[in-house]
């Protein structure tokens, strides 16, 4: 079954992933013959209209084999937070330079954006991000993109990325995204545990027994293992955008899908529609409450905004923009939501009439405290965490 009949030329905006262990070599550094086969599949692709992404791990990696070969950095087979950022530091020049320049050399502009996980949750980055992503794609520039390595608060893992390139697939409004990896797909278990794990093509929802066949180990480069590409086929399919996992080791990788490489292929399980509010709904981290009444809960479940009148209580320190879990009466989750006041204007205007709001705040504010185009319903299956 595999890409289900499409070429990659068939889809709109796709997002590629490449991996530390494709990229660069632990003992001769960047593997450049392969970076060149890669950017002539991108050109190739980019030629028939298709709008491209890369998020390229490799910083880190790339950083340590620039060092002394003599250095504690570039010997130690685990580094400390510091001096994985120190090496990130100097493995981000050098990636940067390579994609530019191999891409140069295929008459294609590259532009570099460093983003955290951060970056993709909290809505102002995001937004800012987004319009940065767009403008360069409006540009017929390929954005190339990598964690901010060097200004991580929490322990790096390498495998992050697969994460990250769903968020931004999400982010971008793509339909469809490619891991590269050093397998070729999923299978029932890890191959290199069980002999007999049987590879499986075709993955038309990511379910909890999707998740049992992951492995969590991951090569030396890249540790983040089959388990993070599943989580990153759970925010990505049920944002619209259908995913690849696809084996990088051969030097055309992009055009090896085409011809018919072995390939997992998992559906896309809502429309494009729906992208932003399940990415509301599932990747924001919610920053307040609200607690409606029985009347509010229903207007909500009918496809109505939510109104300051329904609003019974108000709890959390939150922005205008951020991310509300609306609850009932009964403490049910039923909904999220982007607010349209910050928590003090919100505190002031719950349980009072929309034509009360220029009196109590003494302008003409907003009036749904949540408007339906920034709201998502979690009842059910929709209640869902990337990272649950």
């Amino acid at each position: 079954m595999g890409n289900r009949g499409k070429q990659l030329r068939d889809y709109r905006r796709v997002v590629i992933k490449i991996g530390s262990a494709l990229l660069v070599d632990r003992a001769r550094g960047l593997r450049h013959a392969w970076l060149e086969g890669l950017c002539a599949d991108i050109a190739a692709l980019h030629a028939t209209g298709v709008e491209i992404i890369v998020v390229s791990s490799g910083a880190i990696a790339l950083g340590r084999t620039i060092l002394p070969s003599g250095s504690a950095l570039a010997r130690a087979k685990s580094l400390r937070l510091e001096e994985s950022q120190a090496a990130a530091a100097i493995g981000q020049i050098a990636l940067a330079k390579a994609w530019s320049e191999t891409l140069s050399a295929n008459n294609i502009l590259a532009g570099q954006l460093l983003l955290t996980l951060e970056d993709t949750r909290a809505r102002r980055n995001y937004l800012n991000a987004r319009a940065t992503i767009g403008q360069l794609l409006k540009l017929r520039a390929i954005p190339v993109i990598n964690e901010n390595d060097t200004v991580a608060t929490s322990e790096i893992r390498y495998g992050d990325n697969d994460r990250l390139a769903a968020r931004v697939a999400t982010m971008a409004g793509a339909d469809l995204l490619v891991l590269l990896s050093d397998v070729d797909g999923l299978y029932t278990a890890p191959p290199g545990v069980d002999p007999q794990a049987q590879f499986i093509d075709y993955v038309p929802e990511v379910t909890a027994s999707v998740f049992e066949m992951a492995g969590d180990a991951g090569s030396e480069l890249s540790r983040g293992g089959m388990k993070t590409k599943i989580e990153a086929g759970r925010i990505a399919t049920g944002a619209g955008c259908a995913m690849i996992i696809a084996s990088g080791k051969v030097d055309h990788p992009i055009a090896a899908i085409d011809d018919g490489a072995r390939h997992t292929f998992f559906a896309a399980r809502n429309a494009h529609v729906t992208a932003r509010k399940t990415w509301i709904a599932g990747q924001l981290q919610p920053a307040g409450v609200f607690t409606i009444d029985e009347g509010a809960a229903a207007a909500l479940l009918s496809g109505k905004s939510l109104l300051p009148a329904g609003v019974r209580h108000i709890d959390g320190s939150f922005e205008r923009g951020d991310t509300i879990v609306i609850r009932n009466l009964e403490g049910r989750e039923i909904a999220r939501g982007l607010s349209a006041y910050g928590a003090e204007e919100a505190t002031r205007i719950a349980g009072r009439k929309s034509s009360e709001i220029i009196d109590i705040l003494g302008y003409a504010g907003r009036t749904a405290m949540i408007h339906r185009d920034d709201m998502v319903l979690t009842v059910g299956d929709l209640a869902t965490n990337e990272d649950g």
